[in-house]
C-alpha cells in the first residue's frame, strides 16, 4: 500500500519514497540528558516509535539513529546562559558524565515501559567531539563562519534559503527576542564551538583549532547523522519546538557542509502534549514522569494508550481525567480480547481499513476506530491473528498473557485507603488492605510509590 507522511518542509502529505530502494536512514532528535524525561518528552518518542513500526510494517528496513546530548545544549536557544548538563552536575554535585548516565538509564527504561523500540543506534555527543570539529572545519573553509570573543559562529546570511523549514521572515525577528546580537554578523547566526570562558574550569571541554571549548547543540546531530546515515537520508523527527531554531539550524549547517538540497527529504515534527492549557516544559515545572503515573496506579501503556487516540500532528491536553478515560478504555479492550480463541485466520477486510489508516500519515485514531469496531463484531473470523497484526503498530501488548489489568474498585480501595494513611487513619487502612486482599489482590508500599499485584492462587 502507498504510505503518505506529512513533510514539515513541504508542508504537504507526500507519497513516501526511500532514496534507496527498501532502505530507510532515520534520524530522531534525541535528550538532554540533564534531568528527567516528562511525559511530554516521551509523547515526541511514542510517535517517532509509530512511524518507525508502520515503516518495518510496509516492509522497509530501518535505521534509526537518536543522539544523546550531554554536551553543549545551553538553558538559551540564542548561545547564551550555561551548558544543562554543566549547570546539573553543580547543583547535584556530581561529574558531568555521572548525570548524563544516570538520566539516560531512565530514559531507556521508560522507553521499556512504554514499548518504545530503541535506535539501532545511540550516539553521544561527547563521543563524537572530533566528528564535530570536522564539520566546523568543513564549513570553516567553505566560508560560513566567522569567529567572536566567546566562540565560531555559522553565518547564516550565506544562504539565501535559510529558515525554509520554519518559514522565518528574518527581517521580522527581533533581535533579543529569538537571540541577542551582541557579536553576531546577523541574529540568525548561531554558534558551532564554544569557547571556555576559563579553560580548565569546566567539566567537559576540548582541544580544537580554535581554542579550548565545547560543541554548539546544533552541530553535533548534524555531525552524528552523517556519519552513520550518510550526508542526504530519508527522515529527520522531533518535536515541534525545534522547527523554528534547532531543526533550522541543522538544515543551514548541513546543506553548507554536504551541497545536498534536500539534506532530510521528509521533517516529520510531534505535536506537544498540553498541561493546564501550557506546552509541558521542566522550566516551568509541574510536569508529569512515567513514575508519577505510576504511583498514581496508572500502568505505562495506559498513557501510550490515551496519546494513540490524538493524531500526532495536533495537540494533546493532558490531565488525570483523560487519562482515567483512556485506561478504562484501554482495560476494557483487553478485557474483551482475552476471551478470544485463534482460529488461527486472517481477517483481511478489518486489516485493510486499517493499513489504510496507518499508512494515511500515521492516523492512529482512526486505526483505533478500526480495532474496537473489529473487536465488537460478533460475525467475523480471525480475531486474534488479525488483532496481533494490528498490535505490530499499536504496541499495547493486546495479547499479553500475563498480562494483568487492576480493576477499578481495586483501585478506588487503594486511593481510599491512600487517604486513609494521608489522615493517619491507619486501623481503616489496614482495614482497607484486608479487603483488597480478600479480593485477591495485594497492596504494597515501597520508596518508588504504591504498587498493586494480582495474587496468584
Amino acid at each position: 500500500m502507498t504510505l503518505k507522511l506529512y513533510n514539515t518542509l513541504t508542508r504537504k502529505k507526500e507519497v513516501f519514497k526511500p532514496i534507496k530502494k527498501g532502505f530507510v536512514g532515520m534520524y530522531s532528535c534525541g535528550p538532554t540528558v540533564y534531568w528527567y524525561q516528562h511525559i511530554g518528552n516521551l509523547r515526541t518518542y511514542i510517535f517517532s516509535d509509530i512511524l518507525k513500526r508502520v515503516l518495518i510494517y510496509n516492509g522497509y528496513n530501518v535505521k534509526q539513529v537518536m543522539n544523546i546530548t550531554d554536551v553543549g545544549h545551553l538553558t538559551s536557544d540564542s548561545d547564551e546562559g550555561e551548558d544543562k548538563i554543566e549547570k546539573a552536575a553543580k547543583k547535584e554535585g556530581k561529574k558531568a558524565q555521572d548525570i548524563a548516565d544516570f538520566y539516560l538509564k531512565i530514559f531507556k527504561q521508560d522507553f521499556k515501559k512504554l514499548n518504545i523500540s530503541e535506535p539501532e543506534i545511540w550516539c553521544k555527543a561527547t563521543k563524537h567531539i572530533k566528528e564535530q570539529i570536522d564539520l566546523v572545519k568543513k564549513l570553516e573553509k567553505k566560508g560560513f563562519t566567522y569567529k567572536t570573543s566567546d566562540g565560531i559562529y555559522f553565518n547564516t546570511s550565506k544562504l539565501k534559503d535559510y529558515g525554509k523549514l520554519a518559514k522565518l521572515k528574518i527581517e521580522n525577528l527581533q533581535a533579543g527576542k529569538r537571540v541577542s546580537i551582541c557579536e553576531k554578523k546577523n541574529k540568525t547566526d548561531f554558534a558551532l564551538w564554544k569557547f571556555s570562558e576559563k579553560p580548565g574550569k569546566r567539566q567537559q571541554e576540548w582541544k580544537s583549532p580554535w581554542g579550548i571549548g565545547f560543541p554548539g547543540w546544533h552541530v553535533e546531530c548534524s555531525a552524528m547523522s552523517s556519519k552513520y546515515l550518510g550526508e542526504q537520508f530519508d527522515i529527520h523527527t522531533g518535536g515541534e519546538d525545534h522547527i523554528p531554531v534547532h531543526h533550522t539550524n541543522e538544515i543551514a549547517q548541513s546543506e553548507a557542509a554536504f551541497g545536498k538540497k534536500p539534506w532530510v527529504k521528509f521533517w516529520i515534527h510531534g505535536a506537544f502534549l498540553k498541561l493546564l492549557g501550557e506546552k509541558m516544559s521542566k522550566s516551568k515545572g509541574g510536569i508529569a514522569r512515567i513514575s508519577d503515573l505510576e504511583n498514581q496506579g496508572y500502568e505505562p501503556l495506559t498513557f501510550r494508550y490515551l496519546v494513540l487516540t490524538g493524531h500526532y500532528k495536533k495537540q494533546i491536553n493532558f490531565s488525570l481525567n483523560n487519562l482515567f478515560n483512556a485506561r478504562n478504555s484501554y482495560n476494557k479492550l483487553i478485557n474483551i480480547i482475552r476471551n478470544f480463541k485463534d482460529d488461527k485466520k486472517v481477517n483481511k477486510e478489518y486489516l485493510k481499513k486499517f493499513e489504510e489508516a496507518i499508512n494515511n500519515d500515521l492516523d492512529m485514531p482512526k486505526a483505533l476506530q478500526v480495532l474496537w469496531a473489529f473487536v465488537r463484531d460478533k460475525k467475523v473470523v480471525g480475531k486474534v491473528q488479525t488483532i496481533k497484526k494490528m498490535d505490530e503498530i499499536f504496541g499495547l501488548d493486546l495479547l499479553k498473557k500475563e498480562k494483568i489489568i487492576i480493576p477499578n474498585n481495586i483501585r478506588k480501595l487503594a486511593d481510599e485507603r491512600e487517604k486513609a494513611r494521608q489522615n493517619k487513619d491507619w486501623k481503616k487502612a489496614d482495614e482497607i488492605r484486608e479487603k483488597i486482599k480478600r479480593l485477591g489482590y495485594s497492596i504494597d508500599d515501597d520508596k518508588e510509590g504504591l504498587k498493586i499485584k494480582f495474587l496468584k492462587k
